[in-house]
């Protein structure tokens, strides 16, 4: 099972996280925050106080919002995957 070990605001709808497994980096959250747990969220102030709770081991907002560690996992690839794509 994944999880995240630290995460961290960098700007906008960025984070940076670190998995269990290794490997880190910068995942970009911006239009993928969807309900109504997330609206609060897309307010960039309220964004940044992203954490990593200590037991779910996952990141998470004050208001109760979290995501899975596979779901940050798989868009990370994906980014990654594109970044990589337009670079070359």
């Amino acid at each position: 099972m994944l999880h995240i070990k630290s995460a961290r605001y960098i700007e906008k709808f960025k984070i940076w996280v670190s998995f269990d497994d290794g490997t880190s980096g910068e995942v970009d959250l911006e239009g993928k925050l969807r309900g109504p747990i997330f609206e609060p969220l897309k307010d960039v102030g309220i964004f940044a106080k992203v954490s990593v709770d200590p037991e779910l081991e996952t990141v998470v907002w004050p208001n109760g919002a979290d995501l899975a560690p596979e779901f940050l996992k798989e868009l990370h690839n994906k980014q990654m995957q594109l970044t990589q794509k337009t670079r070359s």
